[in-house]
């Protein structure tokens, strides 16, 4: 069997792990969310569940991938727990299915861009959306981004994810710093900015069930939690590195990206009397497209935004597709860029679905049921199954006491399982509200 790949550096995994975190999640469903679900309300409830949940769960999935050096399904079996392979097996399937739809929104990223450079959603943002988002158009830039995704993945660990993951993370947060600071300059973006930063706890304990499941399945998909991607990253990392200050990092990143899209997105929101409305999966890219078409020098912004879309969406994607694809590898000895092209191809043709105005249910399948289940077992795999020389790995590299292991370990026993399970209750119900009223169809 050949070697198995390793970062280059410490920064390569962090940037990378970043990259995965830092996507369409952030930047597309993350202002959107936010402006559906009570504005400023619905980002206390996300921030908690980021730094409460997230960053926790996080550090359960670090565990695991450097201690088993192994990929989301086979490290079970390398630490001797061959009958918790399907706890990895969801999340290896979550990234499989989030792939295929999420390469179709990428699609629509592509498209965007064009409409940028022509100015063919100016003035006509929803027949735009309509023309673009379904049917061979989706389907045919839908291939685009899966090849480009495919590509990436094929060109290995350090010359293909860490390499394109340096060059679009920094992208990413210069533009977004950029597109901010142009939004505070708009008339109207004080309301915006008071929309999103003044909570209202009334409309938190009033939409509880709504928001909860949402913020939480939010945090989730923008920390990469629940799809294995984050064990597999972990699983090329050396035996020094910190996985709490790593951690750490990697959270704050990508919470001030989503940060700063809502400080980009709102004001421009507000300047054009957008500020609030229905969340289906073409929303942001409607509401977005008809702002840019009302604004000074908004194609211009449009074409910026919608490249700071696309590197976020392929920084994901490439993680995405890595956790499935370093399975294969790992488990069959097969080379990495056949394994990326069948894995990649499989995955486009499930997206056909999605591509003919399915995207929706896809998203909410994984929002609501894939990813908190995924999570409820690797949590009560760490704190109740694994043994305490596995739950030990956390401290390699650190100062960290047996305290603190202790501490983080109880939390991950009692609280994490808690709270997912209660999510995993409320996104069941509200899925199956959806699938029951027709909203999905």
């Amino acid at each position: 069997m050949a070697q198995r790949e390793t970062w280059t550096s410490r920064v390569g995994f962090i940037f990378a792990a970043v990259g995965s975190a830092v996507g369409l999640g952030n930047i597309w469903s993350f202002p959107f969310q936010t402006a559906s679900n009570g504005g400023a309300a619905f980002l206390v409830v996300y921030l908690l569940a980021v730094f409460l949940i997230g960053f926790p769960t996080m550090l359960i999935e670090f565990v695991i991938g450097r201690r088993s050096k192994q990929n989301a399904v086979s490290a079970f079996s390398e630490l001797g727990y061959g009958n918790w392979t399907f706890a990895g097996a969801i999340g290896v399937f979550a990234s499989f299915i989030t792939l295929s739809f999420y390469s179709v929104v990428g699609g629509w990223v592509i498209s965007y861009i064009v409409g940028s450079v022509t100015g063919g959603y100016l003035g006509q943002a929803g027949t735009f959306f309509g023309s673009i988002s379904s049917g061979t158009v989706a389907i045919g830039a839908h291939a685009v981004f899966m090849a480009v995704t495919i590509a990436i993945v094929a060109g290995g660990v350090a010359d293909g994810i860490e390499r394109a993951t340096k060059f679009m993370i920094p992208a990413i947060l210069v533009l977004l710093v950029g597109l901010a600071a142009w939004g505070s300059t708009l008339a109207g973006s004080a309301a915006g900015y008071a929309y999103y930063l003044s909570p209202d706890f009334g409309v938190i304990a009033s939409n509880f069930t709504s928001i909860v499941p949402s913020a939480m399945g939010q945090a989730f998909f923008t920390l990469s939690l629940g799809f294995g991607v984050m064990i597999a990253y972990a699983s090329y990392l050396g035996r020094d590195d910190s996985l709490p200050a790593d951690s750490a990092i990697i959270v704050v990143l990508n919470t001030v990206v989503a940060l700063l899209a809502g400080f980009a997105v709102f004001p421009i929101l507000a300047a054009t009397d957008a500020l609030t409305g229905s969340t289906g999966a073409g929303t942001a890219f409607v509401a977005l497209a008809g702002a840019f078409g009302q604004l000074p020098a908004g194609q211009v912004i449009g074409l910026v935004f919608f490249v700071v879309l696309l590197f976020a969406a392929l920084s994901s994607s490439i993680s995405l597709l890595e956790a499935p694809a370093s399975y294969v590898v790992d488990r069959y000895d097969v080379a990495r860029p056949k394994v990326a092209v069948g894995v990649g191809l499989v995955s486009f043709v499930i997206g056909i679905v999605p591509a003919y105005g399915y995207v929706g249910l896809f998203n909410d399948f994984v929002f609501n049921i894939l990813l908190p289940i995924a999570v409820l077992f690797i949590a009560l795999f760490a704190g109740w199954v694994a043994n305490r020389e596995s739950i030990d790995e956390l401290g390699r590299g650190t100062a960290l006491g047996q305290g603190a292991t202790t501490l983080w370990l109880w939390w991950v026993r009692v609280v994490i399982p808690i709270v997912v399970a209660y999510t995993l209750y409320l996104g069941v119900t509200n899925f199956y509200t959806g699938l029951t009223t027709g909203a999905y169809f």
